[in-house]
């Protein structure tokens, strides 16, 4: 259990460092405040282009792969074949996951508000299940090259993870990599319900004209 907590708690704080937040505050804007709001990868990405969000695509990958390898080494380095996590660190490097998961989507440094952790979790399957989270790459690259679209191959490498990691361990870690993903799509549905309530106050803003009011 302290093995456990330590990794959620770990995995938190470094989930909680808001890379977004900092790289648009460097450019002059909040990304909280521009677009859809979402202070991550593909908001900044639409202010900066992808060469100025690229700090923030690895920032927020690296925080799930950093707090993986907490969990790891907390939970006495244990894995198996092809480095995949295995035995007693299974549990405490998904806590440390979740945690790096929970603090990008409720980052208690940046008042709580914060992004779907995507990459964060794409970041922490690097060291989860390392051969699955390669065949997730090479699917979207290969899907991105068909298709000419990069959110296309990273919807398709990134929520195919769980069918490519089935190839390399028990039941149990792809359901729990499955729970994980509830994570995304509870942010996903918090996004979708706060775009709901905003559009009455905007049109009550607009007024009956469409005009903008006070």
């Amino acid at each position: 259990m302290i093995a456990v907590l330590v990794s959620l708690i770990g995995g938190y704080l470094a989930g909680s460092v808001p890379v977004a937040l900092l790289v648009g505050r460097a450019h002059g804007f909040d990304p909280r405040a521009v677009g859809d709001g979402n202070p991550g990868f593909w908001n900044v990405k639409e202010r900066l282009g992808w060469r100025g969000a690229v700090p923030v695509f690895a920032g927020d990958a690296l925080k799930g792969t950093v707090a993986a390898l907490c969990g790891l080494a907390v939970g006495g380095w244990h894995t198996g074949d092809l480095a995949v996590v295995a035995g007693p660190s299974v549990v405490p490097v998904y806590a440390a996951v979740a945690g790096a998961m929970l603090g990008h989507a409720w980052p208690v440094f940046a008042g709580f508000r914060g992004g779907r952790s995507i990459l964060t979790f794409a970041g922490g399957m690097a060291v989860v299940c390392p051969p699955a989270f390669l065949l997730g790459v090479l699917a979207l690259v290969l899907v991105a090259g068909v298709t000419r679209s990069f959110a296309i191959g990273a919807r398709v490498g990134v929520f195919g993870l769980p069918v490519l990691q089935a190839l390399f361990v028990p039941a149990g870690q792809v359901a729990a990599t499955g729970a994980l993903m509830c994570l995304i799509g509870l942010r996903f549905g918090q996004a979708a319900l706060a775009a709901r309530r905003a559009r009455p106050r905007r049109r009550r803003q607009a007024g009956p004209d469409g005009q903008g009011h006070g």
